[in-house]
């Protein structure tokens, strides 16, 4: 009974113990926290807290910053340029996977309830247009049309060769139109944007540079061929001259799309170009001023000849071509002498 009339006792002289000690403990936490006063002249608290800051300001203003890294098309948050094609490739893994997957169950399942052959889809839907606009049988006359055997010669593939690389002139010309700037301020600087900064550029323009050198081989070549074997004449006097007005639209292709890169080269080059358009008799001071846009090479010039090369010429070269493949498939390929 003595021993639980002591315990309330105990429990008071504790109680009052510590309650002693928390002056003492609060005091000390501040002495450890105070900044020291190397002076010993009793700086304030606060006059410490504001060197401090000022301090730290100094510190943050001589610490580096970062650079700013361009965000890319993959990540625009952490402007990250790793791994750009991974989730195209993943997603386009993928998704092939799942349409294989639903086509093959839809196959499967067609053939077993019809209880029929499988029509692949392709065929289906040239039988569903043929029903309704009866395309077929003349596009089998142009389609399968024989081909005689001396045509069957490498040198008679000559134009089809000019056709295909003006097909890549105007596939690999798009690409490079999506980053082109007809400017004189920014032609050049876009250019070097295409071979340094975008993803397979250089490689791209290096394809439009020899393809155009190598368009106008082939229909330099093209042309010697129909003149040697006597293709010109009766009954063909227009694929000719259409075949001539196509030679010409080539070559001013390269000669507009020389000028769009806008370096030195490429300036004066088209001075040289233009003031031999100039030497023409009666209309040559017309030609200068309509391929200047006035006495000068300036960022009209650049403007003009960057219309001509993406617009005008290949309209008209779609056009003849399109008139000398019919032509062709008209008459036929002519017989060599």
């Amino acid at each position: 009974m003595d021993r639980f009339e002591r315990r309330p006792v105990g429990l008071v002289l504790l109680l009052a113990a510590l309650v002693a000690l928390i002056p003492f403990v609060n005091a000390l936490a501040r002495a450890s926290t105070a900044p020291p006063d190397p002076g010993g002249n009793g700086t304030s608290l606060a006059a410490s807290g504001e060197i401090l800051e000022q301090a730290a300001v100094e510190s943050a203003a001589v610490v580096p910053q970062p650079e700013q890294q361009d965000p890319c098309l993959h990540c625009h948050i952490v402007g990250e340029n790793k791994g750009i094609w991974t989730p195209l490739a993943r997603w386009s893994l993928f998704s092939s996977m799942g349409l294989l997957f639903v086509f093959g169950m839809y196959r499967s399942a067609s053939v077993w309830k019809n209880r029929t052959p499988w029509v692949p889809l392709t065929k289906r839907a040239g039988e569903w247009v043929d029903e309704r606009y009866e395309v077929s049988e003349p596009l089998t006359k142009i389609l399968k049309k024989p081909v005689p055997k001396y045509a069957l010669r490498w040198f008679y593939c000559l134009g089809g060769i000019t056709a295909f690389l003006f097909v890549t002139q105007a596939i690999t010309g798009i690409m490079l139109a999506f980053y082109y700037k007809p400017t004189p301020e920014a032609a050049f600087v876009s250019i070097q944007y295409i071979e340094s900064q975008v993803r397979f550029g250089a490689s791209i323009r290096m394809i439009h540079h020899w393809a155009a050198n190598l368009m106008i081989l082939m229909c330099t070549a093209h042309m010697l061929r129909v003149f040697i074997m006597g293709a010109y004449k009766k009954p063909r006097e227009l694929n000719w001259v259409s075949g001539v007005l196509l030679l010409l639209l080539t070559l001013v292709f390269g000669f507009t799309g020389y000028l769009l890169p806008w370096d030195q080269r490429a300036f004066w080059a088209t001075t040289v170009g233009s003031e031999i358009a100039g030497s023409i008799p009666v209309i040559g001071e017309l030609a200068l001023i309509f391929l200047r846009v006035g006495w000068d090479v300036s960022a009209q010039t650049l403007s003009r000849f960057y219309a001509l090369h993406v617009i005008a010429v290949p309209i008209f070269t779609i056009v003849f071509m399109g008139a000398h493949f019919i032509m062709v498939r008209r008459q036929g390929i002519a017989r060599p002498l």
